[in-house]
């Protein structure tokens, strides 16, 4: 395509979204608002942003981010952790937190993403399973939305924890609103009170105006180098929810009897207040480049998800390909379009965590961190490439330009 088609293109697409880009700046308003009143309810000061060594007690830096993160999240209690590695080691936390010998997990959002396949059912290598914790699932129906009538019989086995996984992972689908996420938790606790609902946040942060702490869950967890560390965090993960399950979850994190009374960090904590007040803008460009990505490949014929009519609810756009090559070909032009390593071209490779060869593009200034612009799929049918993040509109359009040049 020509460069001018292609310029073209994306401003005809521009102007299908102005809608959408209303919407989501006066979210991105709201989450702003809620996040600058929490730093000045919990009044942070320059003190905050310093570090700390050995054992770290009465780190003031630490202590006051997990309350700050909690009062954002509209949660009891939070746990803020530069020790957290990413998204699956905050979950892995806390299944192993909440969850023991002969209890059991029922997931009602079907197979979780890749990452926890060892977690939940690994053996010998000190999964769930390993000790004895069972596993069942409902899928989702085809449309995306919950199986009421199965999730009712398998409640009847009285699960200890509902697992409820927020964005699409590597399946076709929508990710879940926070209001049907509430309503769904609604649901469980009037047919089985004692179950402890955990929510998989990871992509979903500040994409609408509440989280699902607001609306019920009594666990949320998610990963620093994504949305809420606001593409300045260089590593880290948080966990938000019941001060019962934060406690037990914290004993997991360090030691049982020492939780979050230790844990210092050498680097200081600046990174992650800064992070956590530009994430509400972050997340905002990388919507608009979500939207954006959506109306273009549409005109194009490929199919997308979520439609371009439909606001996102995390920070990925869905692109369908016909053949694996396509799908490698569209991750290695988006490497290209990077800030960092655009000379580098990514190859399928047999990815730690995945059962299947992954196609990576991440030109990212944090290693993994795909709140900036990334992209990624398993190589298998159905070949799906996972668009997500964008650190500025700006760079995620230029991107399409350079993109659509090369079609």
């Amino acid at each position: 395509m020509e460069i001018n088609k292609a310029k073209d293109l994306i401003k005809t697409s521009e102007k299908l979204a102005e809608n959408d880009f209303t919407q989501v700046d006066e979210i991105a308003l709201k989450n702003q608002k809620k996040v600058l009143d929490a730093f000045r309810k919990n009044r942070i000061s320059y003190m905050h942003f310093s570090q700390s060594e050995g054992y770290g007690y009465d780190d003031a830096g630490r202590e006051t981010l997990c309350r700050l993160f909690a009062d954002v999240f509209g949660a009891e209690d939070c746990i803020v952790s530069p020790l957290i590695a990413n998204g699956t080691h905050a979950l892995t936390l806390s299944l192993f937190g909440i969850l023991r010998p002969n209890d059991a997990i029922l997931s009602i959002t079907g197979k979780p993403y890749d990452t926890l396949d060892d977690v939940i059912n690994g053996s010998g290598i000190g999964s769930l399973k390993d000790y004895k914790i069972s596993y069942n699932q409902v899928d989702l129906h085809e449309n995306g939305d919950f199986d009421i009538e199965n999730i009712d019989i398998a409640l009847k086995l009285k699960p200890k924890l509902v697992f409820i996984q927020r964005s699409k992972g590597y399946a076709w689908r929508e990710a879940l609103s926070v209001h049907r996420i509430g309503e769904i938790i609604s649901h469980i606790k009037a047919v089985y009170p004692e179950s402890i609902v955990m929510v998989d946040n990871c992509y979903g942060e500040f994409v609408e105006e509440v989280e699902p702490t607001d609306l019920g869950a009594d666990i949320i967890a998610g990963s620093l180098i994504k949305n809420p560390g606001g593409g300045i965090a260089p590593t880290g993960g948080y966990i938000a929810g019941k001060k019962l399950y934060i406690e037990q979850i914290a004993y997991r994190l360090t030691s049982p009897g020492i939780g979050m009374e230790v844990g210092s960090y050498s680097f200081g904590y600046r990174t992650y207040y800064q992070g956590l007040f530009l994430a509400p803008s972050t997340v905002k460009n990388a919507v608009k480049g979500n939207i954006l990505c959506g109306y273009v490949f549409d005109k194009l014929g490929f199919d997308t998800m979520p439609k371009p009519d439909t606001l996102p609810k995390d920070i990925i756009r869905s692109i369908k390909f016909d053949t694996a090559q396509q799908l490698v070909d569209f991750c290695q032009k988006i490497q290209r379009s990077s800030p960092i390593d655009g000379h580098v071209t990514p190859q399928p490779w047999d990815m730690p965590g995945y059962n299947h060869q992954v196609i990576m593009a991440a030109g990212t200034f944090v290693q993994g961190a795909s709140l900036e612009l990334t992209a990624d799929g398993a190589v298998r049918p159905p070949y799906v490439a996972y668009l997500q993040g964008g650190l500025t509109y700006e760079h995620v359009k230029l991107a399409l330009e350079e993109l659509l040049f090369g079609l």
